[in-house]
């Protein structure tokens, strides 16, 4: 096991430095995150063509986009609440609950793809709200198994490693991004059918969620095992708090009122960016099956064709922010703001080019670019803010601050039902709407101050 280093030394110091971790460490702590990462991408990646699949109404797919957001925004807190009071000696303050949101998440898994495979008929109420809790059900317990990831990385990594080990978790992420995008492409290519009987999900879809499922475990569990995380006393001393501190009772309001300001500015940013991703993963299959395929009946072969290059498109997506995670991992503090919005620029490109191509090669420069601002999203805002917080209370914090990623999707889902009957059901035209979002974020970067905690 990966033992944290003793603080027996320095006993008088109020507060002592987090040490050096070995490169290994910094990657165990986070290779789970790539497990966790197909769950989300294979729930991304095809959602709106699952529920298109089953019968739901294009008009309506923003009511099913709204649940998995307002999941996150309920759990991702709790469980940072939660885990600042829990220790565990066998198993530590972040890990049980990696435990249990992988459980659930693997059953769920199994369970969502088949939601058209029982009987209940093509666009039916039963069909569709299977679907629907099967969705809220994976959401939960995915943001219960990311957010340990996260926090273990604001608990155990200095200030001068941070951005390389969020960048390590960016690399993992969308690693496991590009294996759950493409997965339905390889399966048909290998044989598997691609298409189903009215109302079903197609077999090279229900096997990918098969398959995400079985490498959640087998990551989650590398983490579960190799990483050691410090425990109480340690961690009071490294952070310079009292072992106490995250016991007291603060109301989530009053942190919220006491969050430094860069938490406030980064949450700015990531409305916009989150507003434009969210439109990307509800309307992206129909806009490449409209401007590529020239469909769009959801029944038809040629749909679920789309369905599967909109997967590659998303693998994609996900090598362009792997290389660019690597970038950003050179990138030094002083440049950071400059790189943040370039990043965002390059993806609102991305974004509004779709809505012009109609060639489906010429797409992947469009998400190799969307990918770029993704990479990005998935560092440069926890770094930043990590950097600004104490230990004092950082599950919570970090689980408040997920209210700035899922607010802005409830709210697109939301504006979805009078933006989208109001562009004339465009699909395409909602894609060029994020390339404007993620402009929008870019300019936003100006507005942040860095900061580091006291």
């Amino acid at each position: 096991m990966l033992e944290a280093k003793s603080v027996d030394n320095h006993e008088n110091e109020s507060k002592q430095s987090l040490p050096n971790l070995p490169i290994s460490t910094i990657w165990m702590i986070s290779f789970g995150f790539l497990g966790v990462q197909m769950a989300f991408s294979l729930q991304s990646s095809n959602m709106g063509r699952i529920f298109q699949t089953l019968g739901a109404d294009p008009t309506q797919l923003g009511f099913f986009f709204i649940l998995p957001p307002l999941a996150g925004l309920v759990v991702q807190p709790i469980v940072g609440y939660l885990s600042d009071r829990t220790w565990m000696p066998q198993l530590g303050r972040r890990i049980p609950y990696l435990i249990v949101g992988t459980i659930v998440a693997v059953i769920v898994m199994f369970l969502l793809p088949n939601a058209g495979s029982f009987g209940f008929g093509f666009g039916s109420v039963l069909a569709l709200t299977f679907g629907a809790v099967a969705i809220l059900f994976m959401d939960l317990s995915s943001n219960v198994a990311m957010q340990p990831f996260k926090m273990m990385v604001g608990d155990m990594v200095n200030e001068k490693q941070k951005g390389f080990a969020y960048s390590i978790q960016s690399f993992l992420s969308n690693s496991g991004a590009v294996l759950a995008s493409i997965f339905p492409f390889i399966l048909t290519i290998m044989g598997v059918a691609n298409s189903a009987p009215k109302g079903a999900v197609p077999p090279s879809v229900v096997i990918s969620f098969y398959a995400g499922a079985v490498i959640l475990i087998i990551c989650s569990v590398f983490t579960i095992v190799k990483v050691k995380e410090y425990p109480p006393a340690e961690y009071a001393a490294y952070h310079g708090i009292t072992e106490e501190s995250n016991k007291g009772k603060v109301g989530m309001l009053q942190l919220l009122r006491n969050a430094p300001k860069v938490f406030w500015t980064i949450t700015v940013v990531q409305f916009f960016c989150w507003m434009g991703f969210q439109y990307l993963w509800t309307y992206g299959t129909g806009a490449i099956a409209a401007n590529v395929w020239n469909t769009a009946d959801p029944t038809t072969a040629a749909y679920q064709s789309a369905g599967n290059w909109f997967g590659v498109l998303s693998a994609v997506q996900a090598i362009g922010a792997v290389l660019w995670s690597l970038v950003l991992t050179r990138v030094q503090r002083n440049k950071r703001k400059p790189a943040y919005a370039l990043s965002l620029v390059l993806g609102g490109i991305g974004f509004s080019s779709v809505f012009f191509i109609h060639n489906q090669w010429a797409l992947i420069i469009s998400f190799a670019l969307i990918g770029i601002a993704w990479a990005v999203m998935m560092t440069f805002p926890f770094t930043i803010l990590t950097n600004a917080l104490s230990g004092e209370k950082m599950g919570t914090y970090l689980g408040l601050f997920n209210g700035s990623i899922c607010l802005p999707q409830i709210i697109a889902s939301c504006l979805s039902f009078i933006l989208f009957p109001a562009i004339g059901s465009s699909m395409p035209a909602m894609i060029l709407i994020s390339g404007i979002l993620l402009i929008i974020g870019a300019l936003s970067v100006s507005i942040i101050k860095e900061t580091s905690a006291n």
